[in-house]
C-alpha cells in the first residue's frame, strides 16, 4: 500500500467493498452507528481504565488501534454516503476546509450553528 492516498482514491477503493441496496440511507445509518462505536471505546477507557481527560491523547497502542479501526469505519461510511450523493470525498474535504477558513476569518469558529 502506498504512503500517499488521496481522499478520492480511498473512496474509489472503498466502494469496491460496498454491498448494500439502500443507497444514502444505509451509509447514513452506518455512519451514525460507527460514530457511536468510537464514543463507546472512549467511554470504556474512562470507565474501565480510568483514563482522564489529560491522558486521552496518550493512549497505549492497542487502545489507539481499536479507536483508529472505528474511525476507519466512520471514514468508509462517509465515503459511501458521499458516493451515493455523487460527491467526491476531495470535494467534501475542500468544502469543509473552505467553511472552516471562512469561520476563522470572521471570528466565529468557536460559535454554534451552521450559518455562522
Amino acid at each position: 500500500m502506498s504512503n500517499s492516498l488521496t481522499m478520492n482514491a480511498y473512496q474509489a477503493e472503498a466502494s469496491s467493498t460496498a454491498q448494500y441496496r439502500w443507497k444514502v440511507i444505509y451509509p447514513a445509518l452506518g455512519l451514525a452507528n460507527e460514530a457511536g462505536e468510537v464514543l463507546g471505546k472512549i467511554k470504556k477507557l474512562i470507565r474501565d481504565k480510568e483514563i482522564t481527560f489529560g491522558e486521552i491523547q496518550d493512549l497505549p497502542g492497542n487502545d489507539r488501534a481499536e479507536i483508529a479501526a472505528e474511525i476507519g469505519d466512520v471514514l468508509w461510511y462517509c465515503a459511501m454516503l458521499a458516493k451515493d450523493l455523487n460527491i467526491s470525498l476531495n470535494e467534501v474535504a475542500y468544502m469543509n476546509l473552505d467553511k472552516l477558513a471562512s469561520r476563522k476569518a470572521r471570528g466565529v469558529i468557536g460559535g454554534s450553528g451552521d450559518d455562522r
